[in-house]
């Protein structure tokens, strides 16, 4: 799919919180990729950049109290549904002080208040849950939607053809939203399945679906919008196949050798962030200084939350079974 050299079709104002907002997340991802290495982020670590076009274009297309799900590189998600950077970057830490108190770490960013329910490690894991919120939803009367991020590996799990299956059997508001990056872990997606084609997948249980440019914001916050209205007057779920592509590894672990470094390079030359930042200075919704002021900014937040993740505590030892085991005498 080639790059989008189009207008910008929006105000300076929101064109430039899309470009903000890609930034925060690319540089909160740079600076925990640095702090990974210097030991001060532990366990698993799975980078987004390259990809913050989908979460940020697919975001602002929803309502405030509409429902989250996401996978495990969910950093930029949390962040924009509106999890602060500082209990994201505490989390990491693994610092109480984190939006799971530290329990949960990268993989399970968590946070009921702005119905960001995870953070799932389990491939496909989080569609199921997913599809209950919504059905949760439909039985009490709301309107509210449910947004479902997930890779492309996990339509090859069970659950999601059931989840699919059942959203369309009960028409429920479901938005599926694939993220296609072509590599499930390290397998290309023509290794592990048969039905390239995402689409036809959704399609074969009678989910409208769309492909759309993963890359560009704009492309995608117009398919999200036009998507989350279909779903919200009542017509049942609609799958989108966000075509998009991970500059890092699967994860800090990954030695990725299963993709040509030719390849990579090809994709990069379609940065998300960079070539937004040069259509909005094309079309004189922002200066170059702007560009860089809005960077400056991003580097600060994430400057602050890391120096709150450095000053936060770690849980107590004693309170380690704290929501593990039921107290004694405990309901």
């Amino acid at each position: 799919m080639s790059p989008s050299t189009s207008s910008v079709p929006y105000p300076a104002e929101f064109a430039t919180t899309l470009l903000r907002d890609m930034q925060r997340i690319r540089r909160m991802e740079e600076r925990a990729a640095e702090l990974y290495g210097e030991g001060k982020i532990r366990g698993f670590l799975h980078l987004y950049i390259g990809e913050e076009a989908v979460a940020t274009g697919a975001l602002h297309a929803l309502e405030a109290d509409d429902a989250v799900v996401a996978t495990y590189r969910e950093h930029g998600h949390a962040l924009l549904r509106g999890v602060s950077m500082a209990a994201i970057m505490a989390e990491m830490y693994g610092r109480a002080e984190g939006c799971c108190h530290g329990r949960g770490g990268s993989m399970h960013l968590f946070d009921a208040a702005t119905r960001f329910y995870g953070g799932n490690a389990i491939v496909g894991g989080g569609i199921p849950l997913a599809v209950g919120l919504a059905l949760a939803e439909r039985m009490q009367g709301g309107k509210r939607i449910t947004a479902c991020f997930f890779g492309e590996g996990a339509l090859a799990e069970g659950a999601a053809a059931e989840s699919l299956n059942l959203a369309a059997l009960w028409q429920l508001p479901v938005l599926f939203c694939c993220e296609n990056n072509y590599y499930a872990m390290g397998t290309a997606l023509a290794r592990s399945q048969a039905q390239t084609d995402l689409c036809a997948k959704a399609e074969a249980f009678k989910v409208p679906a769309r492909a759309v440019d993963g890359m560009d914001v704009v492309a995608v916050q117009q398919a999200t919008r036009l998507a989350a209205k279909q779903v919200r007057a009542g017509h049942g779920p609609v799958f989108l196949e966000y075509q998009t592509y991970r500059f890092r590894a699967h994860s800090m672990f990954d030695p990725e050798l299963y993709r040509d470094k030719a390849e990579v390079e090809a994709w990069k030359q379609r940065d998300p962030v960079q070539g937004f930042s040069a259509r909005l200075i094309a079309d004189g919704l922002l200066a170059a200084s702007g560009v860089a002021a809005l960077e400056a900014e991003a580097a600060a937040e994430v400057e602050a939350a890391v120096a709150f993740a450095e000053a936060g505590t770690l849980e107590p030892v004693e309170d380690l079974e704290r929501d593990v085991y039921t107290p004694e005498g405990g309901a």
